[in-house]
Protein backbone atom coordinates (compact mmCIF):
# COMPACT_ATOMS: atom_id res chain seq x y z
CA UNK A 1 0.00 0.00 0.00
CA UNK A 2 1.42 3.11 -0.88
CA UNK A 3 2.66 5.93 1.77
CA UNK A 4 0.19 8.20 1.28
CA UNK A 5 -2.79 6.79 1.44
CA UNK A 6 -1.03 4.22 4.56
CA UNK A 7 -0.40 7.59 6.63
CA UNK A 8 -3.45 9.15 6.32
CA UNK A 9 -5.29 6.11 7.74
CA UNK A 10 -2.79 5.81 10.36
CA UNK A 11 -3.88 9.74 11.57
CA UNK A 12 -7.22 9.50 10.93
CA UNK A 13 -9.09 9.73 14.63
CA UNK A 14 -9.59 6.35 16.48
CA UNK A 15 -7.81 4.58 14.08
CA UNK A 16 -4.79 3.04 16.69
CA UNK A 17 -7.23 3.11 19.41
CA UNK A 18 -6.69 -0.76 19.05
CA UNK A 19 -2.79 0.21 20.78
CA UNK A 20 -4.32 2.00 23.66
CA UNK A 21 -6.40 -0.46 24.86
CA UNK A 22 -6.24 -2.72 27.95
CA UNK A 23 -5.64 -6.41 26.84
CA UNK A 24 -8.92 -7.73 28.76
CA UNK A 25 -10.47 -10.81 27.20
CA UNK A 26 -13.44 -10.21 29.26
CA UNK A 27 -14.20 -6.99 28.14
CA UNK A 28 -13.24 -7.51 24.18
CA UNK A 29 -10.15 -5.25 24.16
CA UNK A 30 -7.54 -8.45 23.63
CA UNK A 31 -5.77 -9.27 20.25
CA UNK A 32 -3.71 -12.31 20.17
CA UNK A 33 -0.21 -12.41 18.75
CA UNK A 34 -1.31 -13.07 15.24
CA UNK A 35 -3.99 -10.46 14.99
CA UNK A 36 -1.59 -8.29 16.20
CA UNK A 37 1.53 -9.05 13.93
CA UNK A 38 -1.24 -8.41 10.92
CA UNK A 39 -2.60 -5.53 12.24
CA UNK A 40 0.90 -4.00 12.39
CA UNK A 41 2.08 -5.46 9.03
CA UNK A 42 -0.78 -3.64 7.83
CA UNK A 43 -0.44 -0.30 9.88
CA UNK A 44 3.03 -0.32 8.33
CA UNK A 45 3.02 -1.70 4.82
CA UNK A 46 4.90 -4.98 5.95
CA UNK A 47 5.11 -8.38 4.13
CA UNK A 48 2.66 -11.16 5.60
CA UNK A 49 4.16 -14.03 3.91
CA UNK A 50 4.71 -15.18 0.46
CA UNK A 51 3.31 -14.35 -3.06
CA UNK A 52 0.46 -17.38 -3.54
CA UNK A 53 -2.61 -18.12 -5.68
CA UNK A 54 -5.69 -17.57 -3.39
CA UNK A 55 -7.84 -20.09 -3.84
CA UNK A 56 -10.56 -18.16 -5.21
CA UNK A 57 -8.01 -18.22 -8.79
CA UNK A 58 -6.50 -14.26 -7.61
CA UNK A 59 -2.93 -13.66 -7.36
CA UNK A 60 -1.73 -12.63 -3.93
CA UNK A 61 1.44 -10.55 -2.79
CA UNK A 62 3.38 -10.66 -0.04
CA UNK A 63 1.99 -8.20 1.73
CA UNK A 64 -1.60 -10.57 2.03
CA UNK A 65 -3.98 -7.92 0.81
CA UNK A 66 -6.20 -9.57 -1.18
CA UNK A 67 -7.96 -11.88 1.67
CA UNK A 68 -9.41 -8.24 2.78
CA UNK A 69 -11.64 -8.42 -0.23
CA UNK A 70 -12.17 -12.03 -1.66
CA UNK A 71 -15.19 -12.54 -2.16
CA UNK A 72 -14.66 -16.23 -0.57
CA UNK A 73 -13.44 -14.41 2.72
CA UNK A 74 -15.25 -16.87 5.23
CA UNK A 75 -15.13 -14.15 8.18
CA UNK A 76 -16.98 -11.26 6.39
CA UNK A 77 -20.72 -12.27 8.25
CA UNK A 78 -18.39 -13.29 11.45
CA UNK A 79 -17.15 -9.54 11.65
CA UNK A 80 -19.88 -7.91 10.45
CA UNK A 81 -22.52 -9.91 12.69
CA UNK A 82 -19.61 -8.84 15.98
CA UNK A 83 -19.70 -5.16 15.06
CA UNK A 84 -23.69 -4.98 14.89
CA UNK A 85 -24.04 -6.91 18.21
CA UNK A 86 -21.43 -3.92 19.29
CA UNK A 87 -23.65 -1.42 18.75
CA UNK A 88 -26.46 -2.85 19.68
CA UNK A 89 -25.28 -3.73 23.24
CA UNK A 90 -23.83 -0.03 23.63
CA UNK A 91 -27.55 1.43 22.43
CA UNK A 92 -28.60 -1.24 25.39
CA UNK A 93 -25.92 0.56 28.02
CA UNK A 94 -26.81 3.86 27.26
CA UNK A 95 -30.56 2.94 27.87
CA UNK A 96 -31.67 3.03 24.40
CA UNK A 97 -33.00 -0.72 23.80
CA UNK A 98 -32.70 -1.47 20.41
CA UNK A 99 -33.44 -4.66 18.28
CA UNK A 100 -31.70 -6.32 15.33
CA UNK A 101 -32.55 -6.46 11.69
CA UNK A 102 -35.65 -5.02 12.11
CA UNK A 103 -38.72 -5.55 9.27
CA UNK A 104 -42.14 -3.99 9.34
CA UNK A 105 -41.68 -0.48 7.76
CA UNK A 106 -37.83 -1.14 6.85
CA UNK A 107 -37.51 -3.90 4.65
CA UNK A 108 -36.30 -2.44 0.89
CA UNK A 109 -38.36 -3.56 -2.43
CA UNK A 110 -35.07 -6.17 -2.43
CA UNK A 111 -36.08 -7.92 0.54
CA UNK A 112 -33.22 -6.43 2.44
CA UNK A 113 -33.65 -4.48 5.46
CA UNK A 114 -30.99 -2.31 8.12
CA UNK A 115 -28.93 -3.83 10.74
CA UNK A 116 -30.90 -2.46 13.67
CA UNK A 117 -33.36 -0.18 14.79
CA UNK A 118 -33.97 1.58 18.65
CA UNK A 119 -37.11 0.85 20.29
CA UNK A 120 -37.80 4.47 22.08
CA UNK A 121 -37.03 7.56 20.38
CA UNK A 122 -33.20 9.19 19.55
CA UNK A 123 -33.72 12.26 18.76
CA UNK A 124 -36.32 14.83 17.59
CA UNK A 125 -38.88 12.55 18.04
CA UNK A 126 -37.49 9.78 15.45
CA UNK A 127 -36.40 6.40 16.11
CA UNK A 128 -33.05 5.63 15.16
CA UNK A 129 -31.95 3.59 12.39
CA UNK A 130 -28.28 2.11 11.58
CA UNK A 131 -26.40 0.18 9.38
CA UNK A 132 -22.82 -1.46 9.64
CA UNK A 133 -20.46 -1.82 6.63
CA UNK A 134 -16.26 -2.75 6.26
CA UNK A 135 -14.51 -1.55 3.38
CA UNK A 136 -11.35 -2.42 2.29
CA UNK A 137 -8.98 0.52 2.13
CA UNK A 138 -5.92 -1.44 0.15
CA UNK A 139 -8.80 -2.58 -2.80
CA UNK A 140 -7.75 -1.79 -6.05
CA UNK A 141 -10.98 0.12 -6.57
CA UNK A 142 -10.37 2.52 -3.34
CA UNK A 143 -6.53 3.45 -3.88
CA UNK A 144 -7.34 6.64 -5.71
CA UNK A 145 -9.96 7.72 -2.97
CA UNK A 146 -8.16 6.48 -0.10
CA UNK A 147 -5.21 8.66 -1.33
CA UNK A 148 -7.23 12.29 -1.34
CA UNK A 149 -7.16 12.44 2.75
CA UNK A 150 -8.20 9.84 5.75
CA UNK A 151 -11.75 8.10 6.22
CA UNK A 152 -12.75 9.20 2.08
CA UNK A 153 -12.99 5.72 1.69
CA UNK A 154 -15.41 5.32 4.20
CA UNK A 155 -17.34 8.57 3.28
CA UNK A 156 -17.76 7.12 0.09
CA UNK A 157 -19.34 3.66 1.47
CA UNK A 158 -21.30 5.59 3.66
CA UNK A 159 -23.04 7.43 0.95
CA UNK A 160 -23.68 3.94 -0.92
CA UNK A 161 -25.71 3.04 2.10
CA UNK A 162 -28.10 6.11 2.24
CA UNK A 163 -28.57 5.81 -1.45
CA UNK A 164 -29.68 2.59 -0.78
CA UNK A 165 -32.20 3.70 1.93
CA UNK A 166 -33.14 6.68 0.71
CA UNK A 167 -36.96 5.14 0.90
CA UNK A 168 -36.66 5.08 4.86
CA UNK A 169 -39.79 6.86 6.07
CA UNK A 170 -39.40 10.06 7.83
CA UNK A 171 -40.20 9.05 11.17
CA UNK A 172 -36.79 7.39 11.25
CA UNK A 173 -33.41 8.95 11.33
CA UNK A 174 -30.78 6.68 9.08
CA UNK A 175 -27.19 6.77 10.50
CA UNK A 176 -24.78 4.68 8.02
CA UNK A 177 -21.66 3.34 10.28
CA UNK A 178 -18.92 2.81 7.73
CA UNK A 179 -15.58 1.77 8.61
CA UNK A 180 -12.23 1.25 6.48
CA UNK A 181 -10.38 -2.02 7.45
CA UNK A 182 -7.37 0.28 8.38
CA UNK A 183 -9.53 2.13 11.19
CA UNK A 184 -11.09 5.25 9.53
CA UNK A 185 -14.80 5.75 10.08
CA UNK A 186 -17.35 8.32 7.68
CA UNK A 187 -17.93 11.57 9.71
CA UNK A 188 -21.61 10.68 11.18
CA UNK A 189 -20.15 7.52 12.65
CA UNK A 190 -17.81 9.35 14.36
CA UNK A 191 -20.72 11.84 15.92
CA UNK A 192 -23.14 8.71 16.32
CA UNK A 193 -20.28 6.98 18.73
CA UNK A 194 -19.31 10.01 20.43
CA UNK A 195 -22.82 10.30 21.41
CA UNK A 196 -23.61 7.13 22.53
CA UNK A 197 -20.49 7.42 24.17
CA UNK A 198 -21.78 10.68 26.40
CA UNK A 199 -25.02 8.88 26.54
CA UNK A 200 -23.22 5.77 28.72
CA UNK A 201 -21.36 7.77 30.68
CA UNK A 202 -24.64 9.93 31.73
CA UNK A 203 -25.84 6.45 33.38
CA UNK A 204 -22.93 4.73 34.19
CA UNK A 205 -20.76 7.95 35.40
CA UNK A 206 -17.77 6.73 33.96
CA UNK A 207 -16.38 9.44 31.34
CA UNK A 208 -14.32 7.07 29.71
CA UNK A 209 -17.05 5.20 28.06
CA UNK A 210 -16.46 7.09 24.93
CA UNK A 211 -13.20 5.90 24.39
CA UNK A 212 -14.03 2.41 25.48
CA UNK A 213 -16.27 2.28 22.56
CA UNK A 214 -13.81 3.10 19.83
CA UNK A 215 -11.36 1.09 21.55
CA UNK A 216 -14.03 -2.08 21.15
CA UNK A 217 -14.79 -1.14 17.94
CA UNK A 218 -10.54 -0.56 16.48
CA UNK A 219 -10.40 -3.97 18.35
CA UNK A 220 -13.12 -5.81 16.32
CA UNK A 221 -11.45 -4.59 12.65
CA UNK A 222 -7.80 -5.82 13.75
CA UNK A 223 -9.60 -9.14 15.03
CA UNK A 224 -10.84 -9.62 11.87
CA UNK A 225 -8.10 -8.60 9.48
CA UNK A 226 -5.85 -11.43 10.92
CA UNK A 227 -8.32 -14.21 9.45
CA UNK A 228 -9.02 -12.26 6.20
CA UNK A 229 -5.39 -11.49 5.43
CA UNK A 230 -3.77 -14.84 6.58
CA UNK A 231 -6.02 -17.39 6.91
CA UNK A 232 -8.01 -17.05 4.00
CA UNK A 233 -4.98 -15.27 1.80
CA UNK A 234 -2.18 -17.69 2.38
CA UNK A 235 -4.14 -20.79 2.19
CA UNK A 236 -3.71 -21.68 5.67
CA UNK A 237 -5.85 -22.55 8.31
CA UNK A 238 -5.83 -20.42 11.57
CA UNK A 239 -8.60 -21.23 14.70
CA UNK A 240 -9.98 -17.41 16.49
CA UNK A 241 -11.79 -16.73 19.48
CA UNK A 242 -14.01 -13.88 19.61
CA UNK A 243 -14.23 -12.22 23.21
CA UNK A 244 -16.74 -10.35 24.56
Amino acid sequence: MPFRERSFSASAPYSGDWLLALPIASCGLRLDDEAIRVAVALRLGLDLGSSHTCRCGALVDARGQHGLVCKQASSRIARHQQLNDLVTRALVSAGMPATKEPVVGLTRRDGKHPDGMTQILWRSGKLLVWDVTVVSTLADSYVATAARRCGEVAKLAAARKCQKYADIPSAYTFFPTAMETLGSMNDSAYHFFKDLGRKISEVSGDSREGSFIFQRLSITIQRFNAPFSTSHSLGTTMSFHICF
